[in-house]
């Protein structure tokens, strides 16, 4: 049998994961955070099942959440998407982002990645014949060569993908980012695919810039968003999509043969619980302190680190203490430590090992004191 993607594997979060498992390691590999949602939340699913919400929702997501949706980016970016026809809720962001790639990119297309990268990314561009085009950033990964974005574009590129605030590398764009991008695509035929799942984590008094808010990105951008990693809630799988409506018609097209719809009765109770700012607005304040927590506790650790600037992970350079590829110190430290990260050279241009491991903090606090004694024993 011919496999559509040769020499792809196992994913390395599945991997690490049931490492955790089999060694009872504290897993601080995996992006989902370790604590209950919003009990209010979990009440208003339960009301909306118990109200009947139980069948099909509109494939585009019920329309008092798009209108949600629309007035918080309104709020937030600047920007106006039309519930009926800009707004597409999907199961979490790794469909709409699917979907994205799935409705544009076709076989000979060259789609650009900034690595690392997110690990599904790539896999998507190559089931639809297209061919990924990486541009490695240099570490610690907080900042982009735009130079090097625009000489890595050929005729046949059909996107760019990015991903702000940047997993794993914490990186969050700055305004001269988005507008160095907004310059390379003008006069161009280049899709903007903007992953912003971490949206509201973002440190030390940064703003997260969207793609929605500049104006020669937007009008080519399809942006993708979380309610999973914003609510705590990764299990659930609530995303969405924003897009023009010449773009949303396409992706439309792939969504209502993939999946036709949503969870029903979670978007009734996302359409409530959005009333209430407070609810996400809270969340860069939320993470800092964790952040914080865990770095302030490495005081003897010979890790070495620049605190992530936003989203939940924290990458980890452990030069100092050994020279073993990321993957083996990795499963090393599972083993021998118990606790699990990520191997960052995994998300790298043929592997390119930087030395570095990528750490979740949205974890409860004695879990993260815990990995920080570990971390600093060895």
């Amino acid at each position: 049998m011919q496999s559509k993607l040769p020499g792809d594997q196992a994913s390395i979060f599945a991997e690490m994961t049931g490492l955790a498992v089999e060694h009872n390691a504290l897993n601080l590999s995996q992006g989902f955070p370790g604590f209950s949602p919003d009990p209010v939340l979990i009440d208003l699913v339960s009301k909306a099942m118990r109200d009947g919400y139980n069948q099909y929702a509109p494939p585009a997501g019920h329309l008092r959440l798009r209108e949600k949706i629309s007035e918080l980016i309104a709020d937030l970016r600047g920007k106006i998407y039309d519930p009926e026809h800009e707004i597409n809720l999907t199961v979490g962001a790794s469909e709409a982002l699917y979907v994205a790639i799935t409705a544009f990119v076709h076989p000979a297309d060259e789609v650009i990645v900034l690595k690392p990268a997110f690990d599904s990314y790539e896999p998507t561009i190559k089931l639809q014949g297209a061919t990924p085009v990486p541009v490695q950033l240099e570490a610690p990964y907080l900042q982009i060569d735009w130079n090097a974005v625009a000489n890595a574009i050929t005729s046949k590129t059909r996107m760019i993908i990015i991903n702000n605030p940047h997993n794993p590398g914490g990186m969050v764009f700055k305004d001269a980012d988005l507008k160095q991008l907004e310059s390379i695509v003008r006069d161009t035929n280049i899709l903007i695919l903007s992953d912003e799942v971490y949206e509201h984590m973002v440190f030390d008094g940064r703003v997260h810039r969207s793609a929605a808010s500049y104006p020669g990105i937007a009008e080519r951008a399809l942006i993708t968003a979380s309610f999973g990693k914003t609510f705590h809630t990764t299990g659930w799988k609530m995303g969405y999509c924003l897009a023009p409506k010449d773009l949303m018609r396409e992706f439309r097209k792939v969504h209502q043969n993939l999946v036709f719809s949503i969870h029903h009765p979670t978007q009734i109770a996302l359409a409530q619980y959005l009333e209430e700012p407070k609810h996400y607005l809270g969340l860069s304040e939320f993470y800092q302190a964790k952040r914080d927590t865990f770095l302030n506790a490495l005081n003897q650790s010979r890790f070495t680190y620049t605190p992530a600037e936003g989203a939940y992970f924290q990458i980890m350079d452990y030069s100092a203490i050994t020279d073993e590829p990321a993957v083996d110190f990795a499963k090393r430290l599972t083993r021998e430590h118990k606790l699990a990260s990520i191997p960052v050279s995994v998300f790298n241009v043929n592997h390119r090992d930087d030395h570095l491991l990528r750490f979740c903090f949205a974890k409860a606090e004695k879990d993260l004191l815990k990995a920080a004694e570990i971390l600093n024993s060895i």
